[in-house]
């Protein structure tokens, strides 16, 4: 008997990409027009994905831009914090500076979305944190 696929709400995520996002600096991405929500039952191998709503829809419901992140709980949830933080910023490098809707492709205009260039930002984001709360850098 297959697991029916199932969306929620995450606020407790909104609130960590917010985190993310403003401590980042990252004005392109607009915190309001972004929603995070956790699935159980998807076959998928991932442990999250992003959705962007693609131009044609934005004209036919005016609407703006928006982007989904959805983390697929089953796997994410047992992540440690650092590791789903990543994995956040992982989803949000994929959002184009344009905010348009569209996605930036895992190897685009020479650059990656990769290990490498998460666990950078990841690194960047923990001493803006400690540097905002007064602890040791």
């Amino acid at each position: 008997m297959s697991k029916k696929l199932v969306f929620s709400l995450a606020p407790d995520l909104d609130r960590r990409v917010a985190s993310i996002v403003r401590t980042l600096g990252w004005k392109h991405a607009d915190l309001k027009h972004i929603v995070c929500m956790r699935s159980t039952g998807a076959k998928t191998r991932a442990i999250a994905r992003i959705w962007g709503l693609p131009r044609i829809w934005q004209i036919a419901l005016y609407l703006k831009p928006y982007y989904v992140i959805e983390v697929i709980s089953e796997r994410f949830d047992k992540m440690d914090e650092e590791d789903q933080d990543k994995t956040l910023i992982h989803e949000l490098l994929h959002i184009p500076k344009t905010f348009s809707g569209a996605l930036v492709p895992h190897e685009c205009f020479g650059r990656s979305i990769d290990t490498k260039r998460v666990n950078e930002i990841y690194r960047i984001y923990e001493e803006s944190l400690r540097h905002a709360r007064g602890g040791p850098l």
